[in-house]
């Protein structure tokens, strides 16, 4: 299983929605707490290219936010990239 990793913030409702959508599947998450921490939030800004969280990566493709993972889950995507 590739690495999962997402940027997130404590309180964000849709960061705690794709936690839960992941954990579901067995996916062990790393995640990278950006409030608080100017530099994580210009990292994840710089390397995604938005400013909203979750920001989600599974392996080296940056899948998006939580609606982005919701969809690949709905159109039976998200099982494959775990799985590679």
């Amino acid at each position: 299983m590739p690495e999962v990793v997402m940027y997130c913030t404590d309180v964000c409702p849709y960061c705690q929605r794709a936690e839960r959508l992941l954990k579901n599947k067995g996916v062990k998450i790393k995640k990278i707490r950006v409030d608080g921490d100017r530099g994580k939030l210009k990292e994840m800004i710089k390397r995604t290219g938005r400013n909203t969280v979750p920001q989600i990566y599974i392996g080296d493709k940056h899948v998006g936010g939580f609606d982005d993972l919701s969809e690949l889950d709905i159109m039976d995507e998200l099982d494959e990239l775990l799985a590679d």
